[in-house]
This record gives C-alpha cells, sequence and structure tokens, in this order.
C-alpha cells in the first residue's frame, strides 16, 4: 500500500528527501543548546568568567538563529512536498477513474468517489507531512538527547525504562480501539455525501414534494452518525495527551529527584542537571509529537485503504495489442452475444442475440423496462464487454479496436441527460472541440435545437448551470443530440433521447436525420411506437432476448408484444412530454 501511494510523489521527490535531511541537520543543532547551556552556567556563571559567559552566549544566539532558519526551511519543503504529493494523488485517482469502464463505475458510489478524492487524500496528506517532519525529528531527538544523558550520567538514563514500556503499551491499546471506529467514520462520510448530492441535485423535486423536513431528518440521522463515531473514536484518541503528561511529568519529578542526590554527592553540577531536564523534556516532547503523528497515521490508514483502492482497481476494457484505428463501414453484427453484468453466466441479462445491421439503416428498440435495450447498445461503444460471443463493428470485433477510435465514430446519447457548467457551445464542442460555429448551428438545425436556442438573449454562448438545471428536459436532450452528431459518427445511439420532446420535434428530428445523414447508422431506443415505425428494422426485446425483428408493418402483423404496444399507445390517447 505504502509502495503504491509513493508512486504520487514523482517530481516532488527532492522535497520529500530534503526534509528529512534539513530536519536531521536542524536537531543535531538543537541538542547542542542544552550542552551549551550547561558550560554557560559551569565554567562561565559560577565562575564568574565574563568573557567566556560572551563567548558562549554568542555561539547559543548564532545555534538558535541556526535551529530557527532551519525550521522554517523544513517546514517549507514538507509543505511543498506534502501538497505535490496531494495534488498527485487526486491526478492519479482521477485519471484511474476516467479509464474506468461502466462496470468498474458500478463498483463505486459517485459520493464514495468524492470523499476519497477529497477527505481521504486530505488525511493521507496530512500524515504524509508529519511522517516527513515530526517521525524522522521525534526518534532522532530521542535518540541523540539520550546519549547526551547517557553521556552526563548514565544512571538517570534508567528512567527512560520506566517511562517508555508505559507509553507503548497505553498507544498500542489506543490504536486497537480506534481504528475500527475511523474505518466506519469514513464510510458513513460517503453516506453523508451521498443524501447530500442527491438532495442538491433533486432540489426541485423536494421542494415540489414539500418533502424539505424529511430531507433534513435524513441528514440529520448521518450527520449525527457521523458525530457519535468521531466522538467516540476522539475520545479513545484523547488518552493519549494525559498518558503523555503523566508520562512528561512523573519522568521529570523522577529525574529532578535522583538529579538533586547526585548533585549533593558532588556526582553532578548545577549545569549538567540543567541539561538533562531540558533533555527530558525534549525527549518527552518528542514522545508526545510520536503519539500524535501515531493518532495521525491510524486516521489516514484507512483512507489510505479506501484510496489505493481506487488505485489498484484495474478497467475490465483494454486496447488490444494492435489495435486498429480505423472503423471503416457502420455495419454491426451480434454473433451469439450473452451478457451478465456481474460476469457470471449463470445471472445473464442479455441471452443469445443474433442481429446483423447494415451500415446507414435506422433501428428501432422497443420492449419493457427491464429488457436489457439499453444494455444492447452499450455494448456497441464497447462501454461493457460480452460475456460471451462478439460485436462486430465494420467487420471487425469492437475487441480488436482502439477504444478511443471506436467511440470516436459510435456516438451516444445516453438514457440520463448529463449538460456541464459552461456556454452551450463549450457543451456542444465536446463531440468535436475544433468545431466551427457554423458546423455547430448546422447539428442544432438537425437536432431541432437551433430555434429555442436563438430565443435566448446569448444565444449560443448562453450560460448552462451544472447539470443543465436552467433547460427544459426537451431542450436538454435537443442539446445532446447535437452534442452527438458534432462528432460526424458512423453509428449513433439515441437511448430513449427524445421522451421529453413532442411528437412534431420527435418526427422532424428523425425527419432530418433520414435527409441529412443517410450513412449514418442509426439505432432509436423509444418508448413509443411513433418514434421508431419508420425505421429500416425495429427490434423487440423481452428479458434479455430479442423478440422479434422486421418492419412497422411487419410487426403489427405477427408480433403480440408490438401490437399490444401499438394499440395501447394509440387507444389510450397517450400524451406527449413537454
Amino acid at each position: 500500500m505504502i509502495k503504491k501511494l509513493l508512486k504520487s510523489v514523482r517530481e516532488y521527490k527532492k522535497y520529500a528527501i530534503a526534509t528529512p535531511i534539513i530536519v536531521a541537520i536542524d536537531v543535531v543543532i538543537e541538542i547542542l543548546i542544552p550542552f551549551l547551556v550547561a558550560k554557560l552556567i559551569d565554567n562561565g556563571i559560577e565562575a564568574r568568567n565574563i568573557g567566556y559567559i560572551w563567548k558562549i552566549g554568542i555561539i547559543l544566539s548564532a545555534t538558535a538563529l541556526t535551529a530557527l532558519a532551519l525550521g522554517v526551511l523544513h517546514g517549507k519543503t514538507a509543505a511543498k512536498a506534502s501538497t505535490g504529493f496531494a495534488k498527485n494523488l487526486r491526478k492519479d485517482m482521477y485519471y484511474r477513474i476516467q479509464n474506468y469502464s461502466f462496470a468498474n463505475i458500478d463498483k463505486f458510489s459517485t459520493s464514495s468517489l468524492v470523499t476519497r478524492l477529497t477527505t481521504d487524500v486530505t488525511n493521507v496528506q496530512n500524515s504524509f507531512q508529519m511522517l516527513t517532519r515530526i517521525a524522522i525529528r521525534a526518534p532522532l531527538m530521542i535518540i541523540f538527547a539520550l546519549t547526551m544523558v547517557i553521556g552526563i550520567n548514565s544512571k538517570l538514563a534508567l528512567v527512560y525504562l520506566a517511562i517508555v514500556p508505559v507509553l507503548v503499551i497505553g498507544l498500542t491499546l489506543i490504536a486497537i480501539k480506534a481504528f475500527p471506529i475511523f474505518e466506519k467514520v469514513f464510510k458513513t462520510y460517503d453516506n453523508l455525501n451521498n443524501v447530500v448530492q442527491e438532495n442538491v441535485r433533486g432540489i426541485r423535486v423536494v421542494k415540489s414534494y414539500v418533502l424539505e423536513d424529511e430531507e433534513n431528518e435524513k441528514f440529520n440521522k448521518v450527520s449525527n452518525t457521523i458525530y457519535k463515531l468521531f466522538s467516540k473514536a476522539e475520545k479513545t484518541v484523547a488518552l493519549n495527551a494525559p498518558l503523555m503528561q503523566f508520562a512528561m511529568y512523573g519522568g521529570i519529578l523522577l529525574l529532578s529527584w535522583f538529579s538533586t542526590k547526585f548533585i549533593i554527592a558532588g556526582d553532578m553540577t548545577t549545569g549538567e542537571l540543567t541539561s538533562v531536564i531540558s533533555y527530558s523534556t525534549q525527549i518527552l516532547i518528542s514522545l508526545m509529537m510520536l503519539s500524535m503523528t501515531f493518532v495521525m497515521i491510524i486516521m489516514s490508514k484507512a483512507s489510505a485503504e479506501r484510496i489505493v483502492e481506487v488505485l489498484n482497481e484495474e478497467s475490465d476494457i483494454h486496447n488490444h495489442e494492435n489495435p486498429i484505428y480505423k472503423v471503416e463501414t457502420g455495419d454491426v453484427e451480434f454473433k451469439n452475444v450473452n451478457f451478465s453484468y456481474v460476469n457470471d453466466e449463470n445471472k445473464i441479462c442479455l441471452k443469445d442475440v443474433n442481429l446483423k445491421i447494415e451500415s446507414g439503416e435506422t433501428v428501432g428498440i422497443i420492449g419493457g423496462t427491464g429488457s436489457s435495450k439499453t444494455t444492447l447498445v452499450q455494448l456497441i461503444p464497447r462501454l461493457y464487454d460480452t460475456t460471451t460471443g462478439e460485436v462486430l463493428v465494420g467487420g471487425n470485433n469492437v475487441k480488436q479496436y482502439d477504444i478511443e477510435s471506436l467511440r470516436n465514430e459510435v456516438s451516444m446519447v445516453l438514457q440520463k441527460n448529463v449538460l456541464f457548467s459552461g456556454t452551450i457551445k463549450e457543451n456542444l464542442r465536446w463531440g468535436n472541440k475544433e468545431a466551427t460555429d457554423e458546423e455547430i448551428v448546422r447539428v442544432c438545425k438537425l437536432a431541432q435545437a437551433d430555434e429555442f436556442i436563438n430565443q435566448f438573449p446569448n444565444k449560443y454562448d448562453t450560460y448552462i448551470e451544472q447539470g443543465g438545471t436552467n433547460v427544459s428536459g426537451g431542450q436538454k436532450q435537443r442539446l445532446c443530440i447535437a452534442r452527438a452528431l458534432l462528432k460526424k459518427p458512423k453509428i449513433l445511439i439515441l437511448d430513449d433521447s427524445t421522451s421529453a420532446v413532442d411528437t412534431k420535434t420527435d418526427s422532424l428530428i428523425r425527419k432530418a436525420f433520414k435527409e441529412e445523414i443517410p450513412n449514418t447508422t442509426k439505432f432509436i431506443i423509444a418508448q413509443r411506437i411513433s418514434s421508431i415505425e419508420d425505421a429500416d428494422k425495429i427490434i423487440v426485446m423481452d428479458n434479455g432476448k430479442i423478440n422479434a425483428v422486421g418492419t412497422h408493418e411487419q410487426l403489427l402483423k405477427e408480433n403480440e408484444i408490438y401490437k399490444e404496444v401499438y394499440y395501447s399507445q394509440n387507444k389510450g390517447g397517450m400524451t406527449d412530454e413537454v
């Protein structure tokens, strides 16, 4: 795990290496200060040697200023190393997530990934900074200070043998009890982020149903759970402070007691007593600093494991060793295709699919909820891979293509339309970042979006709020269709992408497709038969299988499912969503 995390240090390695080196030099200089003070007392003040006092005083001042400068320096290098490490860690996680397949994304909730990219990375960053400074400084300070104490009076060093075991046992018990609680805390953070994300995203629905109180109660419930868990963890970790104070003050008392006897016996000088107490304070403060680092590591360990989980997640979709970079045609063929979301042949949701589509054909797909319509088309751009069988595009298995090249030739308007914060132009150029204004206007006319865009005061420079909250559902769908067309794909897939537009607009969009992009293979998933009745082929899906394939006229004569849907929609006087 540590090795995996340290890969993100990269260009900040020089700061990460420089920090402990500077810290080590700083410790050596600080260790000299009590020694110099002892000399000042014994050989200067008690001997009333003014010249010696001036000499040691100047050396002490220079030493203190050097220690101060080194402290500032290793503070800066540690800050650069830790913030750079965190930046790279977030980047590595984000890039890893971008390369996930849909199957990988299904393993993590959005709120969990957000928590890992923010709170968890911050915890690891803080721990990394403490490790490069305090975790180096404290042990060195303890070793050097203890060495100096032994040099002054070896018998006094035995006091530490009584203190250290108490601290080690106490800190170990604290860690054993606190770590599982922190693990629960960060998992609960995922739930909190999920509640907030859902509420903010669906705030209009919440208000329309007057469910603010229920949402507040849901938030408070999760928030209180975090409060209780954190309180429990902090109460456990808080035992660290009294334990350290007990060790520190107990140690100083014991050292003072024994030192007094040694001074009376003439085995120690006043200056040596002063330095021993200074070294004792340094040792005990270093132990306290170590305990703080220890607590931080306990907290960050759970975060580190969650981060590494994201970094270790391997995409189950990979490029072919010698990929094909050009998709010649929009032909699509399914051969004996079976698919399972859990990659288990006993839990198949798409069964024994055999289908052949010629380039330029318009294919309608209809079926009940859960009939795997979306699953079928998601196999074409390799958003998922088949469990068995193969999908061919342009005569080649989709697994043989370079993934980016394949997806550039397959435009898909997903069931959940997503627009990003930015202008209409910026959103549309997701389809082609080099597109000219004329090309943008053209595809918007095809998608029947140009008319409503020109009604906005800023037209194509109109700012779209995050998620497209300032445009209607039908407008959002038309913008997403225009964005997909801008790629000039060989295959266009519309996954229930005209459900929020009226039948007239729907008809105009289909008419534009037929006239303007006749060579593009078009897959249209729809709930309304009117949206697909003029398709070259209509596929009827039922329970993960292809129930029938034919034209509107053929299916209306021969297929019971199609007839039932058709007559229910016509007799029921289906209304359009606008």
